[in-house]
């Protein structure tokens, strides 16, 4: 009986956990109009994060022995500085600055999933209780990354960049040109040409889902470890053991993850620039 009465407590408790905040937008109907505003504010907190800490540490920079988040910040540029150098092999004032932004915006939006899986939605929860709201209808997602909808967004945009880099740097005869003469010669325009959009249409693909993948796989098991005590009595000796195994599975896996939420933002960034210096380079 006891199972009987868990396994809804425990699918419940993750789909609470996986619905966003959401609206519909204005004037439109279905599940498609829908707008996560969870992943939209946490976003935007990214965003001034980042503005906020960069500004801070440009403004306070001194010549002399720096502080710590100063020394951090300058090992950050320095670091995509030279990966700009060594990946990209065209002239941009843009791709440098594109570059940072990506790796610590990402990185940022990833570090959310450090937070313990129960707080900010507890506190949402709470929240909607106090103004006398049912607290089980509040819902809140603190991942962006884990939602689709923003790696997607996040591609387009890298996608329509790579249109821009390439135009500018080959004219707008120049670029479309490649979609018909490389990699076969004029001869086999077909054939270029279909490899040409696929291509293009893999780009923003590999961007977005191995982010979004990756980042809710990573929630998941979060929400996973967290279930293992879920409902748990006090009077049960494997309520401790159990306790015992989340601490420890908590652990293992934050320690794996961090390596993970770093390595996907690396990543973003470095696909990133290598599609822009692939749409620079003449073919």
């Amino acid at each position: 009986m006891a199972s009987e009465h868990e396994s809804p407590n425990m699918t419940g408790y993750i789909k609470h956990h996986l619905h966003h905040l959401q609206v519909q937008a204005p004037g439109t109907e279905g599940q498609f109009w829908l707008i996560n505003i969870d992943s939209i504010f946490f976003m935007l907190l990214a965003v001034l994060v980042f503005f906020w800490l960069f500004m801070r540490v440009s403004r306070r920079a001194t010549a002399g022995v720096p502080g710590k988040l100063q020394c951090a910040i300058e090992m950050i540029l320095s670091f995509v500085d030279g990966m700009v150098r060594e990946t990209f092999h065209g002239r941009s004032k843009l791709i440098a600055p594109l570059s940072l932004t990506i790796f610590v915006l990402v990185f940022l939006m990833n570090f959310m999933d450090m937070l313990p899986v129960d707080l900010l939605p507890w506190m949402w929860a709470s929240g909607h209780a106090l103004a006398g709201h049912d607290p089980e209808h509040a819902y809140l997602r603190v991942v962006p990354t884990a939602d689709i909808n923003t790696t997607v967004g996040m591609a387009l945009t890298v996608f329509l960049l790579i249109q821009y880099i390439g135009i500018k740097h080959k004219g707008v005869f120049g670029f479309f040109k490649e979609w018909f003469t490389a990699p076969f010669g004029p001869w086999f325009a077909p054939f270029n040409l279909l490899l040409r959009v696929i291509e293009e249409a893999v780009r923003p693909l590999s961007l977005s889902l191995r982010l979004f993948g990756n980042m809710y796989a990573g929630e998941l098991i979060f929400i996973l470890i967290a279930v293992m005590t879920l409902g748990a009595s006090l009077e049960h000796v494997s309520t401790y053991l159990l306790g015992a195994g989340q601490v420890i599975a908590g652990f293992v896996w934050t320690a794996f993850h961090i390596l993970i939420i770093t390595l996907q933002a690396f990543i973003f960034m470095t696909l990133t620039i290598v599609y822009l210096s692939m749409a620079a380079e003449h073919h």
